[in-house]
């Protein structure tokens, strides 16, 4: 497994997480990261980092980092098409889940887009299940921390 770590943002990054792309197909399933960026510049509940594993950055995490509204909402993940099926994903949700624990906050969220290719087989594998609710006319799944 790859040494998967998070990291901030920064000017010497951000240029090379926006060309990151997920893929064939997958393109309706996540936002583009520079879109992703955008929204966290006018939300600071975001909580944005790049991925890195093995010291090669491939991917991008987003969380509503926040008690107020949403909750502690995995708000967007993506992992670059060269590095997919190597369990990136899995890990980015561990620390994801690491972060928001240490906060004390005892359930982390996520949507997810229905239909072909959804992610949300990949969630409950992990641990998230159904909760009922709908938020932007996704289904919204709950990983007890």
């Amino acid at each position: 497994m790859a040494a998967v770590e998070l990291e901030p943002l920064t000017p010497d990054n951000v240029r090379a997480v926006c060309d990151l792309r997920v893929a064939p197909g997958q393109e309706h399933l996540v936002a583009p990261n520079a879109v992703s960026i955008a929204e966290a510049y006018v939300h600071p509940q975001a909580w944005c980092r790049a991925v890195r594993a093995d010291g090669r950055l491939v991917g991008f995490v987003m969380l509503w980092d926040s008690p107020e509204e949403l909750g502690h909402m995995l708000w967007r993940l993506m992992v670059d098409a060269s590095a997919q099926g190597r369990g990136i994903g899995r890990r980015v949700v561990a620390l994801v889940a690491d972060h928001v624990r240490a906060q004390g906050v005892p359930v982390l969220r996520v949507s997810v887009v229905d239909g072909e290719g959804s992610p949300a087989p990949f969630y409950r594998s992990l641990g998230f299940v159904p909760t009922g609710e709908v938020t932007d006319d996704e289904p919204v799944l709950a990983l007890d921390l």
